[in-house]
């Protein structure tokens, strides 16, 4: 499975894939992984537009953000990891994990190596020194892997998000580069 940087040229396929992911969303069996409504098709046009301007912002500027693909023997997108960076210049040397990988190439250590390819380019990276995320506190297979590739939890927060009329705790973790 070859895993690349994204070019704008992979954006329509990267959003179908993404679309295909926020479909699953709190369904079929799957735990809510990202704080949306269920009701919530595809991927919503700010997210799109902010993906995409992220892309072509330069590092270190507010909204940037970088992302890789891993694509399988088929040239379908299998998995994906993004870091950006946050809004605040006093945080510059931090940026913050999102990845996703398809529900048909899930625990088979895709999840592990693409965290480790979006952290390799990080530690390269000036003036990158953390990586941060937020995760669903009922998503325990996503904080396993977290967990696995070296993110420690540093906090949690109870009744978060009201989602579909139900409450759901956020878990922060970190990563020293």
């Amino acid at each position: 499975m070859d895993i690349r940087a994204v070019a704008i040229a992979d954006l329509d396929a990267l959003f179908a894939y993404l679309g295909d992911q926020l479909d699953e969303n709190g369904r079929n069996g799957m735990p809510l992984f990202q704080p949306m409504s269920r009701a919530v098709t595809g991927v919503p046009d700010a997210m799109r537009a902010r993906f995409t301007a992220g892309l072509a912002t330069k590092l270190g500027e507010p909204g940037w953000r970088r992302a890789w693909i891993a694509v399988d023997a088929g040239g379908a997108i299998a998995g994906h990891v993004d870091l950006r960076g946050r809004a605040d210049p006093e945080s510059a040397h931090r940026a913050i994990l999102g990845m996703g990988v398809h529900r048909d190439h899930r625990r088979a250590g895709l999840g592990a190596r693409l965290v480790e390819a979006a952290v390799a380019w990080a530690r390269e990276t000036p003036p990158l020194a953390w990586i941060d995320l937020d995760v669903l506190s009922a998503n325990h297979a996503a904080r396993a892997l977290y967990a696995r590739t070296g993110f420690v939890q540093t906090g949690e927060i109870e009744d978060l998000y009201r989602i579909d009329g139900e409450s759901h705790g956020s878990v922060m973790m970190s990563r020293r580069l």
